[in-house]
């Protein structure tokens, strides 16, 4: 369903069993920078009444996660960490040139907001069927659906604003590239690298 090209390493649950603290607050900081793009993509796009209606909506799931995340840190009797760069994202990001039409930029934002929701929710599913911890297990299984909803909500705006054949075919070309990337990552305590 996710059009993933590549999928994660399995033994990244074994990385994250053993730093479940730094997993949390990897995921706590991904639910707010997930608020935050909901929060840029109003401001920079308010003439696009039906994103902006739906990004409100997400905004308020993404902090609610935040929180959720955030209580089981505590719950554990830890501290929310410093964030940390996002490897994963940051070379993402970079699949696009700069510039062109507002259009163009928004597809753009929206593809890559997709796919770092498409390949949360098959994290989110990995840790669900593989950590030891049955509590956090659930806890990730509940998340997976939410981040299912949130990339299919996403590649739909893409594909509404967009010529459905150039953006599939956009869609299609970051894939390959994010299979490229995902080659190098999988080996760190965090949700996407």
């Amino acid at each position: 369903m996710l059009g993933l090209k590549l999928p994660t390493d399995p033994r990244w649950v074994n990385i994250v069993e053993k730093n479940i603290e730094d997993i949390l607050t990897d995921h706590a900081w991904c639910e707010q920078k997930a608020a935050s793009t909901a929060v840029s993509l109003i401001v920079g796009f308010p003439e696009y009444t039906d994103l902006i209606q739906e990004m409100i909506s997400l905004i308020k799931e993404e902090i609610s996660h935040f929180k959720m995340v955030h209580d089981r840190i505590l719950e554990r009797g830890w501290v929310l960490g410093r964030d940390r760069k996002d490897e994963y994202v940051l070379q993402i990001v970079q699949f696009f040139p700069k510039g062109g039409s507002r259009t163009t930029q928004l597809v753009h934002r929206l593809l890559y907001a997709a796919l770092i929701e498409a390949r949360s929710c098959e994290r989110f599913r990995l840790l669900s069927e593989e950590l030891e911890d049955k509590e956090l297990a659930e806890f990730y299984r509940k998340l997976m659906v939410s981040e299912a909803n949130h990339y299919t909500m996403f590649l739909s705006f893409a594909r509404q604003y967009g010529d459905r054949k150039e953006v599939d075919q956009k869609w299609n070309d970051l894939l390959s590239f994010e299979a490229d990337v995902m080659k190098d990552l999988s080996k760190h305590q965090s949700i996407h690298g």
